[in-house]
């Protein structure tokens, strides 16, 4: 991160967590900044290291979530994940090595399609193994699985919101052919219907160039608490357990991290976010819903034809 201050980009998510789709003019006025000072470090470091990003309940839109690691030659790893991420239900792709030496995969399946998961990992892989992955923590009456009940340009107002939530309307109106007002309203139209969760800035991997993935069947709170000065991300595995993910630079003590965390798991691999596997990802993400829906906007297209 040569050159980037930390603490001005945590000041930048700080402000946009409050204010993820206001002007700057309105967001220096809220809080009595600067307006030239803050600009120059929106435009330093916006859609550079962070960007704000709508989240969807992906359990109302009829997707499950699953993380996955394949077996994968060193030497053909990049031609894997080129084919991997031209499918648009595979979430991002990166090379990790440990328990399984290749690829880590988080894929969203419809929920009538998870009996195709094998074949579809099949194409990339003899060997896999893959898990169902929630929020943490679980909610203790999980709602009903959705179904994809809106129109085509949905995917494609998503997409955009996915990708820059802070996008100008007047761009997406010209890029789905409709007013401002229609724009607003189908935005509205996804909040209420819970879809649409909310918008959030997310700070770009290339901040944090390694993860270390841990596998545990149980959760200890301990971990919490031990390693509450890292950026820790959990996940559940039903019926399995616990998805544990620190993220770290590669500047760090490696080893060290590796012996530390290896004592609350049973499974322990190293992720590398690459800048190359990153376009990939990037490339694929842009465009991910609009390419899931059919265009008659009837449900999902099929997890194999990709």
């Amino acid at each position: 991160m040569g050159g980037v201050k930390e603490d001005e980009i945590e000041f930048l998510v700080e402000l946009l967590s409050k204010y993820p789709l206001e002007s700057l003019r309105k967001i220096a006025s809220a809080e009595g900044l600067d307006y030239y000072r803050l600009k120059r470090i929106y435009d330093r470091y916006y859609g550079k290291y962070l960007v704000v990003s709508a989240t969807y309940n992906i359990r109302l839109l009829g997707l499950k979530s699953f993380v996955g690691f394949l077996s994968v030659p060193a030497d053909r790893l990049i031609e894997v994940a080129l084919r991997m991420t031209k499918n648009p239900f595979i979430g991002y792709v990166n090379p990790a090595f440990g328990f399984k030496n290749g690829l880590s995969v988080i894929f969203y399946v419809p929920k009538d399609q998870v009996k195709d998961i094998d074949e579809m990992l099949a194409k990339y892989s003899d060997d896999f193994e893959y898990y169902e992955v929630w929020a943490y923590p679980p909610p203790k009456k999980p709602k009903e699985w959705g179904d994809w009940e809106l129109s085509y340009d949905y995917a494609i107002l998503m997409d955009i919101l996915k990708w820059d939530a802070r996008t100008p309307m007047k761009r997406i109106a010209e890029r789905l052919g409709k007013t401002r007002p229609t724009i607003r309203y189908m935005i509205n139209r996804l909040q209420e219907k819970k879809l649409l969760v909310g918008f959030f800035p997310l700070v770009d991997m290339n901040v944090h160039d390694r993860g270390v993935i841990g596998i545990a069947s149980e959760l200890k709170e301990e971990v919490l608490d031990k390693f509450k000065d890292y950026e820790i991300s959990v996940g559940y595995l039903p019926g399995r357990g616990y998805l544990l993910e620190w993220f770290f630079s590669s500047r760090e003590d490696m080893g060290g991290k590796v012996l530390e965390f290896s004592a609350y798991v049973e499974k322990l691999l190293v992720e590398y976010f690459e800048q190359s596997f990153k376009e990939l990802n990037d490339n694929n993400k842009k465009t991910a819903f609009q390419r899931m829906v059919k265009k008659d906007g009837s449900g999902y297209r099929s997890i194999l034809e990709f």
